[in-house]
């Protein structure tokens, strides 16, 4: 099903802040966005029908995500975290979609080495989480970062990537390809032939660029998606703070 393209005003209209009270606060970071093109043949029939598949100049997206969160705690009002369940590292696989005008991002996997995490998404988040042994190592300036999916009844899902971040990008803007990669304020899900949608709120990313020095993964793959051509769009993030909204249905 098409819908229109999205105006600059549509991709604007959702990074405001929303009414209500959040139900969460993540701090995100030492975050690599790696980005490929990919034929939109190939991700639709992953993706619900209502869905339109979001495109920049004709062409979808996929990226694989892998970062790590920490201060992760409920509101209101704004309660301590929790000792052991307050951290923890997430690797996502991902493209872009929209409905009713308000631009979104679908997850294929979202891997976690948090088995209370992964429970509590797939519950009530609807998203499909899955364990996963996952570390995170500094050296200076160089991230070394490093998934293998455990849960057993699933395809094999393993991750290995050493990055460094460069030099500072200015804030995105409307129209550009960063804006349309990066500027996501809202997750769509599914379950039981329902579509939902939950909002999100950060500052814009503050952007870096990035080069890799290793990459082995099979994360797409596991999707039974083709391996992307050529190298990966990158950019990085040290730091930004999240709010989380309700999950309601569309």
């Amino acid at each position: 099903m098409g819908e229109k393209q999205l105006t600059d005003l549509d991709r604007l209209a959702v990074r405001e802040r929303p009414e209500g009270q959040p139900i969460m606060h993540q701090d995100w970071g030492k975050l690599l966005f790696m980005h490929w093109r990919m034929d939109e043949k190939h991700l639709r029939p992953l993706i619900p029908e209502r869905l339109t598949i979001d495109t920049f100049d004709g062409s979808a997206w996929v990226a694989v995500t892998p970062f790590t969160m920490w201060d992760i705690r409920a509101f209101p009002p704004y309660f301590p975290p929790v000792p052991g369940l307050s951290s923890m590292h997430e690797l996502n696989v991902r493209t872009y979609v929209h409905l009713d005008n308000v631009p979104g991002v679908w997850f294929f996997s979202l891997d976690a080495n948090s088995a209370v995490a992964v429970m509590t998404a797939r519950a009530f988040f609807h998203l499909p989480y899955f364990n996963a042994e996952m570390s995170l190592e500094e050296e200076g300036e160089t991230i070394i970062y490093s998934s293998r999916r455990t849960d057993m009844d699933t395809s094999r899902a393993e991750f290995d990537a050493t990055w460094e971040a460069g030099e500072t990008i200015p804030y995105s803007h409307p129209g550009s390809l960063e804006f349309f990669l990066t500027e996501r304020y809202c997750l769509y899900a599914a379950h039981k032939q329902k579509l939902y949608r939950c909002r999100i709120h950060h500052q814009p990313w503050p952007l870096q660029k990035a080069e890799l020095s290793e990459l082995d993964s099979t994360m797409i793959e596991s999707q039974g998606l083709p391996t992307p051509k050529g190298e990966p769009l990158l950019h990085y993030a040290e730091e930004v703070n999240v709010d989380i909204w309700p999950i309601t249905e569309v």
